[in-house]
């Protein structure tokens, strides 16, 4: 079993790495030289079409990609507390939250990369209004789940899970393009401050 995976922070990496460290699990990797495009190779796109970031490849040659499917099999195959649930509930409220952390949050703030970061601006044609727009909804998504965690520690019910991890790389990504959580935000704060701590 292998990761094909690169170095931080790229955030979809570390989303896998901070996983593998909550759970306790050593698992192999590779690191792909990301900035070199070696992840667009012939190679490597013959293992993931997608192109992307990182990858699990399995003993008998299977591949497993997306950052949340990759974790779902290795919670699922190790023993251990699952950090996607315990019971049907669980496990549905886990996934609520990871998908409002990746709509709410993790598109403005990928948009935004792509139309606002001098970094990508050799990779696509920037619309420069989109970043504007972009970083306003990344902004208020930010508000938004600062206001969520004011009766709560984390994100899915009483428990830290995967939800927290997903929600935390975008968090921690964003902060580093440029667009911080605003300064009255002193719940999301302390929830951050306890997710680093569950995941170091």
């Amino acid at each position: 079993m292998m990761i094909w995976t690169a170095a931080d922070p790229a955030p979809n990496p570390r989303r896998v790495r901070l996983f593998l460290v909550a759970r306790g699990l050593t698992i192999p990797e590779t690191l792909v030289d990301m900035f070199g495009r070696a992840h667009k190779t012939p190679a490597m796109l013959a293992r993931n079409p997608r192109g992307q970031l990182p990858f699990l490849e399995l003993d008998d040659g299977r591949v497993i990609a997306e950052t949340i499917s990759i974790c779902r099999y290795l919670d699922e195959t190790h023993d251990g507390p699952s950090l996607f649930g315990a019971t049907p509930f669980e496990r549905a409220e886990t996934d609520m939250w990871i998908r409002r952390a990746e709509t709410a949050l993790g598109t403005p703030v990928s948009l935004y990369w792509l139309h606002g970061h001098r970094l990508t601006a050799r990779l696509v044609e920037q619309i420069p209004a989109m970043a504007v727009q972009a970083e306003a909804q990344a902004r208020a998504a930010l508000g938004w789940f600062d206001g969520q965690l004011r009766d709560r520690q984390w994100l899915a019910g009483d428990r830290f899970t995967m939800a927290d991890i997903a929600l935390l790389t975008i968090v921690d990504f964003a902060a580093m393009i440029g667009i911080a959580a605003p300064d009255d935000s002193e719940r999301l704060a302390g929830w951050r401050a306890r997710t680093n701590e569950a995941t170091a």
